[in-house]
């Protein structure tokens, strides 16, 4: 694509409008993460400039995420004694996804299945929103995530700060309402925000705010490095680096999808690892490719990495001024925006075609979704992929058995054409003393045990089975070793076997593990003529 003035026409209207839109969110992410108000616009600016000039999505806005700022604040209660510690986890989290984009690993992220996802998702929304329910009455925020918010509940809903209650309603209205003829203009989380902090500001202001932030260029924040602390730091960083990289290639996949592009998702791990690596080391809050910015900035017109790049830049000169006007945003604000940011986060085309899903996908997303909000992030990925990936198992198995053929082989090439219709009966009967087993398609793990148990009975019924791999693509060491069992189970009642068209990966699976060492060498054959020649030899002798 060559680039011109309207690309540039669309890339600077892309960046202002992404800006405008990520400035309230980024605070109120700052604020829900434990870290403050600046380090989300901190972390906008950082992973927003690095993840655009190194990354590897062209159109792609970054910066703090939902599932990011939920897995930040767990660290900041749960895994960091101080502020050091929280952002050696950062700087952590971004050299693994460096590794993982250097490894090429990036490309994997698109084989996770669509149902862990969504639970994932729909988890953090969830999250997002019992979390803002506390700031959101004029409460203080509880420990213990989602459960102590919870917990929190009754001694909040009994002492009810209606003037934060009011503000947050009118903040999350706008933000819901807003006119559709008017978003081109002025985006609704900026309207929100406008509406909610002059109603606390000129007349509602007995509430809580987000106070005195510092505003200038942000200070070096230099890593905690003992060893007792880093080695703490491995789990959490991880976790941080896998839930970025999913968040931000997933964006990657939506950006695509808009612009009828390509991504280099390794490049864009590099990226998005460079950018969180800068972000630990002044102070900022991790992030990750921002669906609602992405989307923002391709529909504004931004096309390259030059949209984002100038967002960033457009933050930085924003917070270089920006302090004492951000004091005064009521936590409520940030409570009605992030409720409609939870909400929005929602997996709801999944969710409203609930009824219609397959059950063990729904079971699949269900688990995710429950352990999401009420375990942690990393828990939820892991056990939700080892669901979804039985729930797949179930279904190859299924597929795979139905590409099995198992017949006796009946066959007028046993007998001459010269032969009488008693010939013919008794070569019929002869004949159906081989059996034929063919393996059609591919063979894993999930119908290895069941491929034994079906198959051995028809093998013991002949005196000679041929096993045809000429249609067979893939085997894997599972059902290489079931295929062993074949062929000793027939060894065991005296039935001979018949290796017959195997080639390519199959034969290299087979021979690789010494599967046939019990199958002599003249008992190969290319194609079935053959097989039969050595079939009708071995019944004569």
């Amino acid at each position: 694509m060559s680039y011109n003035f309207q690309t540039l026409r669309g890339d600077i209207f892309g960046g202002i409008t992404a800006a405008v839109v990520g400035l309230p969110v980024a605070l109120a992410f700052g604020v829900a993460s434990g870290l403050g108000a600046l380090a989300g616009i901190y972390g906008a600016i950082a992973v927003g400039f690095f993840a655009a000039v190194f990354g590897g999505t062209k159109s792609q806005i970054s910066g703090p995420t939902g599932p990011m700022a939920v897995a930040m604040a767990v660290i900041v209660t749960t895994h960091a004694d101080t502020l050091a510690e929280a952002f050696t986890i950062v700087v952590m989290a971004g050299l693994i996804q460096i590794l993982l984009g250097v490894m090429r690993i990036g490309r994997f992220v698109a084989f996770t299945p669509y149902s862990v996802i969504s639970g994932f998702m729909s988890g953090i929304g969830v999250i997002i929103i019992l979390l803002q329910t506390l700031p959101f009455l004029g409460a203080a925020g509880a420990t213990g995530g989602p459960v102590g918010v919870v917990r929190a509940w009754p001694n909040a809903l009994g002492n009810i700060n209606f003037n934060a209650l009011t503000i947050a309603a009118v903040t999350l209205i706008v933000g819901v309402l807003w006119p559709r003829q008017f978003r081109k203009y002025f985006p609704p989380t900026l309207a929100a925000l406008a509406a909610g902090t002059l109603l606390g500001v000129l007349w509602l202001t007995n509430v809580p705010v987000i106070g005195e932030v510092p505003t200038g260029l942000p200070q070096i924040e230099m890593p905690a490095l003992s060893a007792g602390i880093l080695v703490r730091a491995i789990e959490p960083a991880l976790i941080l680096a896998l839930l970025g990289s999913i968040d931000s290639l997933l964006t990657s996949l939506i950006a695509d999808a808009m612009t009828r592009t390509r991504h280099n998702p390794n490049r864009e791990l590099v990226g998005q690892g460079i950018g969180n690596l800068v972000a630990g080391f002044i102070g900022g809050l991790p992030g990750a490719g921002a669906t609602m910015g992405t989307v923002v900035n391709i529909r504004a017109g931004g096309q390259t990495q030059v949209s984002g790049t100038l967002r960033a830049a457009i933050l930085l000169a924003l917070v270089l001024g920006l302090g004492k006007y951000v004091e005064a945003i009521p936590h409520a604000v940030l409570a009605g925006i992030l409720m409609k940011v939870g909400w929005d986060i929602i997996d709801w085309r999944f969710v409203m075609r609930i009824h219609r899903v397959q059950r063990e996908h729904l079971l699949v997303m269900l688990i995710t979704l429950g352990l999401t909000v009420f375990v942690d992030l990393v828990t939820a990925v892991a056990i939700g992929l080892i669901a979804a990936g039985m729930a797949s198992a179930r279904q190859f198995e299924r597929l795979e058995l139905d590409r099995v053929v198992s017949v006796p082989l009946l066959d007028q090439s046993f007998f001459d054409s010269d032969d009488t219709v008693d010939d013919a009966e008794e070569a019929d009967e002869y004949s159906a003393r081989v059996g034929l087993v063919a393996l059609r398609g591919s063979f894993s793990v999930a119908s290895s045990n069941k491929l034994i148990n079906t198959i051995s009975v028809d093998i013991r019924d002949h005196e000679v089975v041929i096993l045809d791999f000429t249609e067979t693509i893939y085997i894997d060491d599972s059902a290489a070793l079931v295929v062993e069992q074949m062929i000793d189970s027939a060894n065991a009642e005296d039935t001979d076997c018949i290796i017959m068209g195997l080639t390519g990966s199959p034969a290299f699976a087979l021979r690789a593990l010494n599967v046939l060492q019990r199958v002599p060498a003249d008992q190969f054959a290319k194609n079935l003529d053959e097989a039969k020649e050595i079939a009708q030899r071995l019944l004569d002798g």
